[in-house]
């Protein structure tokens, strides 16, 4: 592979084009190949950015417009419906963590939805993946 981004296919998703989470997660199934639907869920997103999704394989650059748009859109406002929505359905065990991170959305503390997604994708970085994030 390559350590040049302009050697990589590009995908592009742009903030402007959605305004919440669930048109976050549209916005990026537009990307995927192979009839393959995201349905919100971030540890599937993580194996999706892994491969076998209909994303290019040996690396690719995510080119996401109006990023502002987006971290406002997955601020703490989405971050808290997402947790509350987790905790209708996540096992006992994990309550009181989720718990936890719905307070902290509340005081608008610790990451937001767009802080988890943009660290997931820097994950499968140039080191892993080969993912390159661009925030325009």
């Amino acid at each position: 592979m390559s350590g040049r981004s302009d050697d990589l296919p590009v995908l592009t998703i742009d903030g402007a084009c959605f305004s919440d989470f669930d048109g976050f997660t549209r916005e990026f199934s537009r990307l995927l190949l192979r009839d393959h639907t995201w349905r919100g869920n971030l540890d599937a997103f993580n194996d999706i950015l892994g491969g076998g999704f209909g994303t290019p394989d040996n690396g690719w650059v995510l080119r996401w417009l109006n990023s502002e748009l987006s971290r406002s859109a997955l601020g703490y406002e989405a971050t808290l419906r997402k947790r509350e929505q987790l905790l209708l359905t996540c096992h006992p065990s994990n309550r009181s963590t989720v718990q936890a991170e719905i307070l902290k959305a509340k005081r608008r503390e610790g990451s937001t939805l767009f802080d988890e997604i943009v660290g997931i994708i820097r994950d499968h970085g140039p080191d892993g993946d080969g993912i390159r994030l661009e925030l325009r």
